[in-house]
């Protein structure tokens, strides 16, 4: 019997308080123990570089969120014989919206015209001159969010008072490219493995499932995935994620990405894949058909989340694929990545600022809200916790949420009598301390009966002027007995009581 091929140490790369991507299982059929290495905010450097050299992990794999990019390119640096899957260079785009712009700019890759200010004077002059209507997004630091720093803004008046009320630095401006619907691209291997339109709810200017949009796999348009397709080579990336605008006739990426949230079948592709490239093809090669989402996309969610480690065989092209590639120079197939090098990070050094040298540096408040949890006051008794009403934009605005975990915790409590928050460790990439740190989330409701005008006036679409109308009518009526009593205040009808009750309660 032939003695099997030496295969390298794997280790799965976690961070405190951020959803895991990866688990052991997303890699079933690797022989050897794979080990977990977990990063712990605030000079874990050290410590963190010794685990890794005692467990002795030739590959670490894992996404590497914005407030801990700069010390991992110094952890990489002190780790040269570890490969970082996906590397370091790779993830550049991963840290922030004006690195995605430098990306494309770099590598010649279509997108929105894009200003960043990082002088506050020399920002608004441009909003003064500039073409209405804008999008304005928060650059830097956690973005998983659903799309709620992300701003159509609509005149130079709105503009201002956005920057005033937000303070976003740099100030980053981009084109407003007309579009209801954009194309989310996940690729592996250089291949498009899943797409789909990102379409937006009624009465939204935002194209985000969490915010009422919705998602169909129909028709996506070959441009589109070419786009895709170059960026990611671009990237030199294992795994990778644009998000693509579609107008008159040409693609525009606005998003690209190692860090994007992704389906459980998708992370056991760029599984099998991994495997494929750690083993030398020791393990097969997976195939996975052009345009296999328009079938994934009739299949009841529910069915896909039992069909765990779905595998593909060699096929002959049927209409899934043949048709789309007939007379097209493209014939895509999974593919090795290059290696990254560090000539591969564009330079920034024309932005005029001082880059972020390591952790400890960043912005108290950025680092604040990226280690939020940190400081974990007693946990809630399970019996106080009711997700029974909870609805899909309250739980994306729980710390570290994406899309498609969102979802799949929605579809998971309409399925199950839940009783307490711990039957969620059935589902892929959530852990305890997460489960921690979201039911502390979930009992910061404001109590409308207790709170005052300024403590309302800070909740997202309520403002000063309705705080004080809340706080009016409970002193003259007394206190509300249920949040439906919001109602009956001047200015809160259906629509409004709808944007607001997901941050109220009555205790």
């Amino acid at each position: 019997m032939a003695k099997r091929k030496k295969l390298p140490k794997i280790g799965l790369l976690y961070l405190d308080y951020v959803l895991r991507f990866f688990d052991r299982s997303n890699f079933k059929g690797w022989p050897d123990k794979i080990e977990t290495v977990v990063y712990h905010w605030g000079n874990d450097k050290e410590r963190f570089i010794e685990e890794v050299k005692r467990k002795k992990i030739d590959i670490l794999v894992g996404n590497i969120p914005a407030t801990a990019y700069e010390t991992f390119r110094e952890i990489a640096k002190a780790l040269p014989h570890v490969r970082f899957v996906p590397s370091i260079e790779t993830q550049f785009a991963n840290k922030s919206k004006e690195n995605v712009t430098l990306f494309c700019e770099k590598h010649n890759l279509s997108h929105p015209e894009t200003k960043i200010f990082y002088d506050r004077e020399e920002g608004y002059r441009y909003l003064e001159e500039c073409d209405y209507p804008i999008i304005v997004k928060r650059s830097y630091g956690p973005s998983n969010y659903g799309g709620y720093y992300v701003h159509k803004v609509k005149s130079k008046e709105e503009a201002k008072k956005l920057f005033d009320e937000k303070k976003y630095m740099p100030m980053y401006i981009q084109e407003c490219i007309p579009l209801r619907a954009d194309i989310r691209v996940m690729l592996i291997g250089h291949k498009p493995a899943c797409a789909f339109w990102r379409v937006a709810g009624e009465d939204m200017e935002i194209t985000n499932t969490s915010q009422g949009g919705y998602m169909t796999y129909d028709g996506v348009p070959m441009g589109a995935l070419e786009l895709a397709v170059e960026a990611s080579k671009a990237a030199k990336a294992e795994y990778w994620a644009c998000d693509i605008a579609e107008y008159d006739g040409k693609y525009y990426i606005l998003e690209c990405a190692t860090a994007f949230a992704a389906f459980p079948y998708f992370r056991d592709w760029i599984g099998q894949y991994l495997m494929w490239d750690f083993s030398e093809g020791y393990f097969k090669k997976p195939h996975i058909p052009l345009y296999n989402w328009e079938e994934l996309g009739k299949i009841d969610p529910s069915l896909l989340r039992t069909m765990r480690h779905i595998e593909f065989s060699r096929y002959i092209p049927s209409t899934d694929g043949a048709y789309y590639l007939k007379d097209k120079e493209a014939d895509w197939d999974v593919e090795l990545t290059e290696e990254s090098v560090p000539e591969d990070i564009p330079d920034d050094s024309h932005l005029h600022r001082a880059p972020l040298k390591k952790e400890e540096e960043i912005p108290e408040a950025v680092m604040e809200e990226a280690k939020k949890g940190a400081e974990i006051r007693d946990e809630p008794e399970d019996s106080e916790i009711s997700l029974d009403n909870v609805t899909l934009t309250e739980l994306m605005t729980l710390h570290g949420m994406e899309e498609e975990i969102a979802v799949e915790v929605i579809r998971y409590i309409h399925s199950h009598d839940i009783k307490s928050l711990d039957e969620l460790l059935e589902l892929e990439g959530i852990d305890k301390q997460t489960l921690k740190v979201w039911a502390q989330d979930l009992h910061s409701k404001t109590d409308i009966n207790k709170a005052g005008v300024k403590a309302l006036a800070k909740i997202k679409s309520v403002g000063r002027k309705l705080a004080e109308k809340i706080v009016e009518f409970r002193e003259k009526h007394g206190p509300f007995e249920t949040l439906e009593d919001l109602k009956k205040v001047k200015g809160i009808g259906k629509k409004k009581f709808e944007k607001i009750k997901e941050h109220l309660a009555v205790k």
